[in-house]
């Protein structure tokens, strides 16, 4: 199954060992990235447990150290470079694409992160009361349908991975992770884990208006601001 190795490579930081792969197993890797989100999610609710142990606050922190370190970071920096371009696409729109290629952040992103990571700690904190280990563990699995929602209806702003991966989303595969979806959070009785579609859709109009398109860093953004919504949905849903 080289699309799931990838996709969990390229989603987590788990010492995969390297393997062959042509462009079409790349195209495929979306189909499971929610695979990769059920790993993130491991690691978040053990983390939380873990740390409740001691004190809620020790778990959010515990939880949200596990969530920046089994992703890398990934999705954060995506974020940063987002609301970096969004910043220049008020001045010059042109600017936007030479805005994400570059590695500097700016303030705007600076102040995006950092307002994430400190939204998802006093979530967490909170959820650790009001929710169970298994609706977070099923946050960052919910949240990795976006990206075959948002190849689906949005144009690719510019070639790269968020395009070489796109290429395998298809509507039949979203449709039965959004099935899925729906299963998983009756099965738990947790209503706030559909907040991700809203989210998903919110995220979309943004996008196409704010930026053009879609991209690896749309991607990744996208699915942060979807975990921070599902969090918050769970906390003032329970």
């Amino acid at each position: 199954m080289k699309p799931l190795v990838l996709a969990v490579q390229f989603m987590t930081r788990l010492p995969l060992p390297a393997i062959n792969a042509a462009e079409r197993d790349f195209a495929r890797a979306i189909r499971w990235f929610p695979i990769a989100g059920a790993v993130v999610g491991m690691c978040i609710a053990g983390a939380a447990w873990a740390g409740a142990l001691h004190d809620p606050w020790a778990g959010a922190l515990a939880a949200l150290l596990a969530w920046v370190a089994i992703t890398g970071s990934l999705h954060l920096d995506g974020l940063g470079d987002i609301a970096d371009a969004s910043g220049a696409a008020h001045q010059d729109r042109e600017r936007i694409s030479a805005v994400l290629a570059d590695p500097h952040i700016g303030s705007f992103g600076v102040t995006a992160i950092g307002l994430q990571l400190i939204a998802k700690l006093v979530l967490l904190r909170l959820a650790i009361e009001t929710t169970t280990s298994l609706a977070l563990l099923a946050v960052p699995i919910a949240a990795r349908i976006g990206p075959l929602v948002w190849t689906l209806t949005l144009p690719p702003l510019h070639p790269g991975m968020g395009s070489t991966f796109g290429a395998g989303a298809t509507w039949p595969i979203c449709a039965i992770w959004i099935a899925g979806l729906f299963s998983i959070s009756f099965a738990l009785s947790s209503p706030g884990l559909l907040a991700c579609l809203p989210a998903m859709a919110i995220w979309a109009l943004w996008l196409r208006r704010r930026i053009g398109g879609i991209s690896g860093d749309g991607h990744g953004a996208g699915i942060e601001v979807t975990e921070t919504a599902m969090l918050a949905a769970l906390v003032f849903l329970s």
